[in-house]
């Protein structure tokens, strides 16, 4: 008799879903998707409001159950082992999740409390975290005196402090102006060549997805395509990343991010 399908892992995957699916009663959210990560790989996910992007996101960092299909980060099942999931990913939210009531160090003590680290290795991640986003002045200031820009680099060493393999960050520099997510883009990009860190992105703005590595590009559920940058484009006869996401899916990626983000996009280019 023949079992279920398990897909096989290669051992340079951080990441590997196979026919993932989840619905919301008659709703499929996310429709029989299959794909992989590669350690060290800057991985762009990118698609329409409502394309199924938040909620594959939401299963591989363990906040959702799949209908069906299987995913595995780090060599772990996200539903058998999501514990094992929680500590290896780090995880950089769109909208805002500082206490601004705490200073800086504290907010970053207590994201090493929540990950059981001892008290020596939080002090040592401190001044690691802080040292690499530019911020080690800052560190008794409460969050609420920080710029925008600030929280953003402040939420990036966070989701360092308990030393991810993989990273996740949900539309990492939205809202910030053109200079300060240029900034974010080089700690971010230093912290994958030193420390040989495995990124998975979504963002609104085509620029940034051309520092992935590979795209994929999601709509109505499914990858209608995954490529790199270059590939897609030469693939479907466009010069940018943003041409290629109106071809597949007859949507502009200024009507998806917002008047305000498509006026920060143009300003950059």
């Amino acid at each position: 008799m023949n079992g279920p399908k398990v897909p096989v892992i290669m051992s340079t995957e951080i990441v590997k879903v196979a026919d993932l699916t989840k619905k919301f009663g008659d709703f499929t959210a996310v429709d029989g998707i299959s794909f992989s990560l590669n350690k060290g790989e800057v991985f762009g996910f990118l698609g329409p409001n409502g394309a199924g992007k938040t909620t594959t996101i939401n299963i591989l960092c363990t906040l959702l159950r799949p209908t069906s299909g299987s995913a595995f980060v780090t060599c772990c099942d996200v539903t058998k082992d999501p514990n094992r999931v929680r500590r290896a990913i780090g995880i950089i939210f769109q909208d805002p999740s500082l206490d601004d009531r705490l200073t800086v160090e504290d907010n970053l003590k207590f994201h090493g409390y929540l990950y059981n680290m001892d008290h020596a290795l939080i002090e040592k991640r401190i001044s690691d975290v802080l040292t690499l986003v530019e911020l080690n002045d800052r560190r008794r200031n409460f969050v609420r005196q920080l710029s925008g820009g600030m929280k953003r680099r402040l939420e990036i060493a966070r989701g360092l402090m308990h030393q991810p393999e993989l990273l996740f960050l949900d539309e990492p520099t939205i809202g910030l102006d053109p200079q300060t997510r240029a900034h974010i883009w080089e700690y971010i990009l230093k912290m994958r060549q030193e420390h040989d860190l495995s990124i998975f992105m979504t963002t609104h703005y085509m620029q940034e997805a051309e520092v992935c590595d590979r795209v994929a590009i999601i709509d109505h559920g499914k990858i209608v395509d995954l490529d790199s940058p270059a590939n897609l484009k030469n693939k479907y006869g466009e010069s940018t990343l943003e041409g290629v996401f109106l071809k597949l899916t007859g949507r502009e990626i200024r009507a998806q991010a917002g008047e305000s983000a498509w006026s920060q996009w143009m300003r950059r280019s």
